[in-house]
């Protein structure tokens, strides 16, 4: 169980490892399907409900399962360990509005809860391959999180517009303000708005200083037209 659960492991994680591929596989499969059964899921009850309350108990444990290993390891930190970065915001939203359905934080869900968790999953920040928890609750976490954001749009009958995606984009523009303020006073990096994270990302190739903010707030900006774009193929060929 110390192999499992502790700080440390014999078995370090390979990215592009035949572990790493094979998650990848998983996501995507699973991603898909969500997508291309959006008419099947809005005629099954049964297994819509199953499917929703399945996501719902995966992002709960993964977010308290972690807090609680932290805490237990003696290494949980307000600056490492709050889920304040976009992935651990869009958990939070995913379960809330799992249970309340509720349309407006299910469109920005949609905006900030699938392209940050897939470059996650293509470049993940785990220390660990499978024979530790760390790496299940990474990649379980990192993939309920999309899969999560795509189900609720599927599942309701509302659209989304491009007044959504503008005010959504505004919303994270407001919120990384307030990470900015609040980074220095907790030594975080939440949203990683101080430095990059420590493996390569996009984020690495994005200059320093002033440079690296605006490339950040430009690459958004894309990354939630890309989003809209996706959304309005989708509604187009009749997935979402």
């Amino acid at each position: 169980m110390k192999d499992w659960f502790g700080t440390g492991s014999r078995y370090p994680f390979e990215i592009l490892g035949a572990s790493h591929i094979t998650m990848l596989f998983i996501f995507t499969i699973v991603l898909f399907g969500i997508a291309l059964a959006s008419k099947w899921l809005h005629t099954h009850e049964r297994f819509r409900q199953v499917m929703r309350y399945s996501l719902l108990v995966l992002l709960l444990l993964s977010e308290i399962s972690y807090q609680l290993w932290a805490y237990v390891n003696g290494v949980w930190s307000l600056g490492g360990h709050v889920p304040l970065h976009l992935c651990g915001i869009a958990s939070l939203i995913g379960i809330y509005t799992l249970i309340t359905y509720q349309p407006t934080l299910i469109k920005i869900n949609f905006f900030i809860g699938i392209l940050p968790a897939l470059i996650a999953l293509i470049t993940p920040d785990v220390p660990f391959d499978f024979h530790h928890y760390r790496f299940w609750k990474f990649f379980l976490h990192h993939m309920a999180i999309p899969w999560a954001s795509l189900f609720l749009v599927v599942t309701s009958s509302f659209r989304i517009t491009w007044k959504d995606m503008t005010n959504s984009y505004l919303l994270l523009v407001g919120y990384a303000l307030i990470i900015g303020f609040l980074n220095p006073l907790m030594d975080a990096n939440y949203l990683y708005l101080e430095h990059p994270p420590t493996v390569f990302t996009p984020l690495s190739l994005m200059g320093e200083g002033m440079i690296y903010y605006l490339n950040l707030a430009f690459t958004a900006f894309l990354a939630f037209a890309f989003m809209y774009g996706f959304y309005k193929l989708g509604s187009r060929i009749k997935l979402l």
